[in-house]
């Protein structure tokens, strides 16, 4: 399964951006998809998941209610929808897809098989 992230820029606090992750590969809805980010300085973090379904989604609390994840299967594309942006938003942000995760680890890096190169959200406050 290859990923590409895209989506990311440059956008003023309070600001909104959509990410991208468009797969090719595999057969997506088989895959659970995920988005971490990594800030300057600090390890990688999760943000948000979405089963194959996409009928259940996980955040971390620092983004809930903010963001929203979403997949669209016929597209084979993940979404991450980010609302009332905050500079603490910084960080490059990577979509992630596994299979066969359980619900307990969707929060989990290392249960992720694939990831997407990067793209770089930045938040001026």
């Amino acid at each position: 399964v290859q990923l590409q992230a895209s989506g990311g820029g440059l956008v003023q606090a309070g600001g909104s951006l959509r990410l991208s992750c468009a797969a090719s590969g595999g057969t997506f809805r088989n895959y659970a998809m995920g988005w971490f980010r990594q800030a300057p300085g600090k390890e990688r973090e999760f943000v948000a998941a979405i089963r194959g379904s996409g009928g259940s989604t996980f955040y971390a609390d620092s983004v809930k209610g903010r963001f929203t994840i979403s997949r669209d299967n016929a597209r084979t594309t993940a979404y991450l929808q980010m609302n009332s942006l905050k500079a603490e938003d910084t960080a490059v942000y990577y979509c992630a897809a596994g299979a066969g995760i359980i619900l307990s680890q969707m929060r989990v890096q290392n249960a992720y098989d694939y990831w997407g190169q990067g793209t770089q959200v930045t938040v001026s406050s």
